[in-house]
């Protein structure tokens, strides 16, 4: 993008209000990304400023020749993994998630805005129950379309790597599914054995 480019030599020169043009840009496709990989709102909005501020401050190292939004994801995703294995990682329950992307929109009905979300919520935990350097290559390719190529450079890895990391979190994520399936089915199946049988 041109007026991107502008703005990114105008920060460079120390102009602060064209780096918060880039912030406005950007902001939200990096709150997202930290969101999927930490699961908690409040958390992704740090790693979302993080990321900024690193970016600020090592703007100087930023390549022209790539997209300057692949070199943010790339700080934000890095930020992310480190911050993963500095805690233990707790899957965060269905209630405490909050919405995705926003709220619903409002032209939607409350059944359909009560599924929206509940899909939502659901993909989120299935991201989380992939380990980090599994979840960054699935988020980067399927949600922000990247190449296999692309990601690699961003991770430091080979394009094989990131090939065979994305076959094998496809794997988990089907065993998850289907573990969930199966936990439905016997949390039914229990329900139904404790409760009493009606008389004819």
């Amino acid at each position: 993008m041109e007026q991107e480019q502008v703005w990114i030599k105008q920060a460079l020169g120390g102009n602060q209000e064209a780096f918060m043009r880039l912030v406005e840009t950007y902001q939200t496709p990096i709150y997202n990304l930290a969101y999927r990989m930490l699961g908690n709102s409040q958390e992704a909005e740090d790693a979302a400023q993080e990321t900024f501020i690193r970016a600020y401050t090592r703007l100087t190292t930023y390549d022209p020749t790539r997209k300057f939004i692949s070199w943010l994801l790339s700080i934000a995703s890095h930020y992310c993994i480190d911050r993963l294995r500095r805690r233990r990682l707790n899957l965060v329950s269905l209630e405490e998630l909050p919405p995705w992307q926003g709220v619903a929109s409002d032209m939607l009905q409350p059944e359909e805005r009560l599924i929206e979300n509940q899909t939502r919520d659901a993909v989120q935990v299935l991201l989380e129950s992939l380990p980090a350097h599994y979840r960054i290559p699935v988020i980067l390719h399927y949600w922000y379309d990247l190449p296999y190529k692309e990601i690699a450079e961003m991770l430091e890895l080979t394009e094989s790597a990131v090939k065979s990391r994305l076959h094998r979190a496809r794997e988990m994520l089907v065993q998850a599914m289907t573990q969930a399936d199966e936990d439905r089915k016997r949390m039914i199946m229990s329900a139904l054995q404790t409760t009493p049988g009606r008389r004819c």
